[in-house]
């Protein structure tokens, strides 16, 4: 597993993707060719992925981000150290948190 800041990037075997995967739309990227997997509300800054592969996103406000990088990548962002990711296919979930009455993402 890998994590940086609120977002955590868990290694799945291909035979453990979901077939509904295929389903969803591609994400496209950012205007920097990145693949977003979470923007700072507050800071404006990205958790990103750069090199070749596709980020699929399940709907709703706790959907799971699926990565492919068929050749491996680089999980980037303004305030963290990059973290390298060897090929695989990756289910990416973001860090939630309590607050009286409800559930939330966390806010970066």
């Amino acid at each position: 597993m890998y994590r940086q800041g609120d977002v955590l990037i868990v290694p799945v075997e291909e035979s453990g993707v979901p077939p509904r995967v295929a389903e969803l739309a591609v994400q496209p990227r950012d205007a920097r060719g990145r693949m977003v997997l979470a923007l700072g509300e507050v800071t404006g800054h990205a958790h990103a992925v750069v090199g070749p592969g596709e980020l699929r996103r399940e709907t709703g406000p706790f959907g799971a981000g699926w990565l492919h990088l068929p050749e491996g990548g680089r999980v980037v962002h303004e305030e963290h150290a990059a973290i390298p990711l060897p090929k695989s296919w990756y289910r990416v979930i973001r860090q939630r948190e309590y607050v009286p009455g409800a559930v939330r993402v966390v806010a970066d």
